[in-house]
């Protein structure tokens, strides 16, 4: 290596990419580990993991370990430092509704990150922690479809989409969790390190190249892998309205094409009409209630977005070949023998 690659290599570690982590109580781990992973590969060449061209510490206010949502615990390696010392702090959420709430010491903390200009990223349910802490104010916020239902009532005047991987939005950026956690990482690795440091880390784990943050959230498991995007979009926009279903002609306006055209679209993808893709969708998931639940009947009706039992009995029959209530005392056994 010549004087002028060594002076090369320098400069791009001279400033590495620096992260603080804030775990919430009972956070998921592998939103937290998809993204330090992520981090960690890019940071140095080899398996050395070696905190060269990015570094990252988990932040607490009292240094005790800090449990997930499976039980393990992450014991946090530094003290709430000055925010302005990080590019990036990174929440990392965890349980909806069982779960704690993170202490005032590090809401202070957030607020006072926000204050500083210091880029805030939500994970995860990381986005609801952001939003109690009202720093997502006249901003965009991704959740994952999952958990739209839920952001948008406990947040009704805020901005919120589970169309997307990630959104970026100035100096907040939100994301789902799952997969799409290391590809926000990536593109942050990619701002900061490179294209080849974002792109080698996510082959190392088996990713595909960093996807945009436009990229759909997984479609419904009922057919064939969509490739179409206003396809998936409106797949996602059936399945997270699945008890109050859409009239058609509000989907089509909702991925801004004409009825038709989504008519047209979805034969092309999947062989059926919008309207009977949304029809399987909801009986499947009443199948799938009727025979992992203890809810009663007409429970399912309502969840599933049904008129009556009756309507949804007469569905589910000409679906599954037996009533709701022969489904349940069977187990689901008369239709899997046919």
């Amino acid at each position: 290596m010549g004087n002028n690659d060594v002076f090369s290599r320098q400069n791009e570690v001279a400033k590495p990419l620096s992260v603080g982590f804030i775990l919430a109580p009972q956070f998921t781990l592998s939103a937290f580990s998809n993204f330090i992973d992520a981090l960690r590969l890019a940071a140095d060449d080899g398996d050395f993991s070696r905190q060269i061209r990015c570094k990252w510490k988990v932040l607490s206010h009292d240094a005790q370990p800090i449990a997930s949502s499976c039980g393990l615990e992450v014991i946090p390696t530094a003290r709430l430092e000055d925010p302005k010392s990080f590019d990036y702090i990174v929440v990392v959420g965890g349980l909806l509704h069982a779960g704690k709430k993170i202490a005032p010491q590090l809401v202070s903390y957030l607020k006072n990150a926000a204050e500083s200009d210091v880029p805030l990223v939500g994970v995860c349910t990381g986005s609801f922690i952001l939003a109690r802490t009202g720093l997502m104010q006249g901003r965009n916020c991704c959740v994952s479809w999952f958990h739209h239902q839920h952001f948008e009532t406990e947040f009704p005047k805020l901005s919120v989409s589970s169309d997307e991987l990630f959104i970026i939005d100035d100096k907040r950026m939100t994301c789902a969790g799952g997969a799409g956690v290391m590809h926000l990482a990536a593109h942050i690795i990619e701002k900061h390190c490179g294209k080849f440091e974002a792109a080698r880390a996510l082959r190392i784990m088996l990713e595909e190249m960093p996807l945009p943050a436009t990229t759909p959230q997984p479609q419904p498991v009922l057919t064939e892998k969509v490739s179409n995007l206003t396809v998936r979009k409106a797949m996602l926009l059936i399945e997270r309205n699945i008890s109050s279903p859409l009239s058609i002609e509000d989907l089509a306006r909702k991925v801004n094409v004409s009825l038709r055209q989504l008519e047209r679209l979805f034969h092309a993808e999947v062989g059926m009409t919008p309207a009977n893709f949304s029809l399987k969708l909801r009986l499947n998931h009443a199948k799938h209630l009727l025979l992992s639940t203890k809810h009663q009947i007409s429970y399912i009706v309502f969840e599933c977005g049904f008129i009556n039992t009756s309507h949804f009995t007469r569905r589910f029959r000409a679906e599954f070949g037996v009533t709701p209530t022969d489904m349940r005392n069977t187990g689901g056994v008369k239709n899997n023998a046919q």
